[in-house]
């Protein structure tokens, strides 16, 4: 750290103070001084902690308290002021209470954290470790200062020049969502500058954002951008949490992320990187980390929300008040039942939507905020507060609808307003084309799993579709590996899902075999394929579109190295993927065929004559119900009628496309279909064939011809009469 490092003894001069208000809580700079407001409804005592730039620590007693917000203001106190906070109560573990004032604690609500959390520096643990046993050992609290290896808060200017800045409020059936970790994607690149890569600034760059535009996606979903914690054991092995889903600020921009600094210039270099985004017509999606903190479990370190209440801020065991309940894997689940940790959620939520202009939130573990007491409740407050929210009722809404605990998988069970990862999608996509799914499941998801959304009013964008996302394989690793290859992240290879349903197409990883090298060419070509044509909302997993491998690890969360970072270095496969991407999201965005606002129905609404979609065996003849329920059917064609689109633009005018044919086939050998009768189009014009490419339009075929079908591949007609 620098500015704020603390010296080893003693404290500054006394400093005026005055009672100040409750509200808003955290650190707000007026001009002339700064409010300071802290919640604690069990604390005994609180102490601000100022620090000048050489270090030195001044101490001023909060003596104001109103409704458990403790509150002081003082005046001359600025932008760049360095701050923390140390609590005073009980230090009882087993009642659920862990006060401990020796430990610096971060306030929750600050905007800016300098520095980070130095594990060698003092003990952040607010009991001594090595004490036997070690299960009990946090029965005992430690009396050793933290100050000098705790991060501090920094009190911020909110100014910023937002130059007119306009949400390009892109509609959900026309969204494409690209995920990506802000640092990895321009680590590399070589026409972001040296200085900027790896940052929101080098995000915002031009060389950034062409790639962007090139593509054609319509959003980003950055992972984690709040403040994180790496886990100590990471740092003793020269890891990090480079995914980042280790939160301890909720409305603090991550400091390493910034070129500028870490006394506030975060703040403004992230809302610079919004403004240059939406320049571009792209919207911002956070992955925001509401269910858990990186203060760990009853061992874990005292950072922020553990020393300041720990019975309130924490979901304790209701008859063993030490240990937490964990709904997340990581140790802790935050209580968003009490109403100050559900009023911080909201508040963080409206910061980054109103102060900076975010489009949009990805909730992650989502079930776990949605537990009242201990079941998932899809009407818990959580749900009912944001919908009455006229901000954030407005805004892009997107859950991971798991968590680790019982009953923790609700995949289809969220309610209106929100969109959902549709981790069923995923599975079903790879099945098949691994040769090992059903026909009536993938046709189910490649129509907008309206069993999963339709009975409740949603409309088919409230399906995420994804192939591949950071966590699990990237897409060429799920075509080059079939099983994980984790040993880098120091565990023995224990970590991670085995459950991949990959197929390496017949070697284990980099290989030189031609036949195999195609093989997997095609499957990428089938997956991306499949995701852009599919109803729903299209994630792709940044990367993918130029064969990003991580060697086979299923989960680079603590990989902040070459293996997670983009490659960008030029190779004549990768431009031939990237080029198909492209051409595959421009494919979507022009025909509203792949895009619709409603549900198929089977029948023919605007009296076409035709249905809106009509499923075909590879004989051309429609689909029975014996057909459907054969598990070793892996080949099936659908009609897309354009006509029957019921949709009005803006305007209120009818939309109308083209009709298509799209011919699946999912097995090993080519196989022949024959195209149907004459009813559904007289001439049908090739498009895409996932074993060719894109097509001239030059190659037409009449009804009721034969066409082939290359193994595991897909074709793509057009109806030209």
């Amino acid at each position: 750290m620098r500015g704020c490092d603390v010296r080893p003894s003693g404290y500054g001069a006394a400093m005026e103070s005055w009672p100040g208000r409750p509200f808003p809580l955290g650190a707000t700079w007026d001009g002339e001084g700064t409010n300071f407001s802290l919640f604690s409804e069990n604390a005994e005592r609180v102490e601000l902690c100022l620090f000048d730039e050489g270090g030195r620590e001044t101490r001023i007693a909060v003596e104001e308290r109103t409704a458990f917000n403790w509150h002081c203001y003082v005046p001359g106190a600025g932008p760049g002021q360095c701050y923390g906070y140390r609590v005073h109560g009980p230090y009882a573990p087993r009642e659920g209470h862990r006060f401990n004032p020796h430990k610096l604690v971060l306030d929750p609500y600050a905007k800016a954290v300098m520095g980070a959390v130095d594990w060698r520096a003092a003990n952040v643990l607010p009991y001594v470790p090595g004490t036997e046993p070690a299960e009990e050992a946090d029965l005992e609290p430690d009396t050793e200062d933290d100050a000098k290896a705790m991060p501090k808060a920094v009190v911020i200017d909110p100014g910023f020049d937002w130059e007119g800045d306009a949400r390009p409020e892109t509609p959900w059936p026309d969204t494409v969502i690209y995920e990506v970790h802000v640092k990895g994607f321009t680590m590399r690149h070589p026409d972001v500058r040296d200085d900027l890569r790896g940052t929101y600034a080098g995000l915002a760059s031009e060389g950034a954002l062409a790639h962007l535009r090139s593509l054609g996606v319509t959003a980003v979903e950055l992972l984690p951008i709040h403040q994180i914690v790496p886990e100590s054991f990471l740092v003793d092995r020269g890891l990090t949490n480079y995914w980042g889903y280790s939160s301890i600020g909720y409305l603090a921009p991550h400091g390493p992320y910034a070129a500028t600094g870490d006394r506030g210039e975060q703040l403004r270099e992230f809302k610079g990187m919004v403004k240059a985004l939406h320049r571009a017509g792209i919207e911002v999606i956070l992955d925001v980390v509401y269910n858990h903190t990186a203060e760990g479990n009853h061992l874990g370190p005292m950072l922020a929300f553990k020393g300041i209440d720990n019975a309130s801020y924490y979901r304790l065991m209701p008859d063993d008040r030490r240990h937490y309940m964990d709904f997340t894997g990581t140790g802790n689940s935050l209580n968003p039942a009490n109403p100050s940790v559900l009023r911080l959620i909201m508040d963080s939520l409206r910061y980054f939507v109103i102060d900076c202009h975010v489009d949009g939130f990805r909730f992650d573990l989502a079930s776990a905020l949605a537990r009242e007491f201990y079941d998932v409740d899809r009407l818990s407050a959580f749900f009912d507060i944001i919908h009455q929210d006229p901000i954030l009722s407005q805004v892009k809404l997107i859950a991971e609808p798991w968590d680790v605990g019982p009953g923790g998988y609700q995949v289809g069970n969220f309610p209106i307003l929100w969109s959902e990862w549709n981790g069923i999608y995923r599975d079903t996509m790879r099945d098949f084309w691994r040769g090992q799914g059903g026909i009536a499941d993938f046709a189910q998801r490649f129509t907008g799993s309206s069993d999963l959304y339709a009975s409740d009013g949603r409309r088919p964008f409230a399906s995420i579709n994804f192939v591949t996302a950071h966590d699990g394989f990237t897409l060429d690793d799920l075509v080059s590996f079939n099983d994980k290859h984790n040993d880098a992240n120091g565990e023995g290879n224990r970590d991670g899902t085995d459950d991949n349903r990959s197929w390496n197409c017949g070697v284990e990883g980099p290989t030189d075999d031609p036949a195999v090298t195609a093989l997997r060419e095609r499957q990428r070509r089938n997956f991306l394929t499949t995701l852009f044509l599919s109803q729903g909302v299209p994630m792709l997993l940044g990367g993918d579109e130029l064969a990003r491998t991580q060697d086979g690890n299923n989960n680079a969360w603590c990989q902040d190295s070459e293996l997670s970072w983009f490659d960008w270095e030029p190779a004549e496969s990768r431009q031939r993927l990237l080029e198909f991407t492209r051409a595959l999201i421009d494919f979507r965005t022009t025909h509203p065929t792949f895009r619709r606002r409603a549900f198929f129905t089977g029948i023919s609404p605007r009296g076409s004559g035709l249905p809106d979609i009509w499923w075909f065996r590879p004989d051309g003849r429609k689909m029975t119900q014996r057909d459907w329920g054969r598990g070793d059917a892996r080949a099936i064609g659908v009609f897309l009628n354009g006509d029957e689109i019921p949709t009005h633009s803006p305007r209120g005018e009818d939309v109308r496309d083209d009709s298509f044919l799209i011919l699946f086939n999912g097995h090993y050998e080519p196989l022949e279909f024959h195209l149907p009768t004459r009813r559904f189009g007289l001439r049908w014009a090739l498009e895409l064939s996932t074993a060719e490419g894109f097509g001239d339009g030059g190659t037409v075929v009449a009804a009721r011809e034969d066409i082939d079908v290359e193994a595991r591949s897909l074709v793509v007609l057009r109806r030209v009469i």
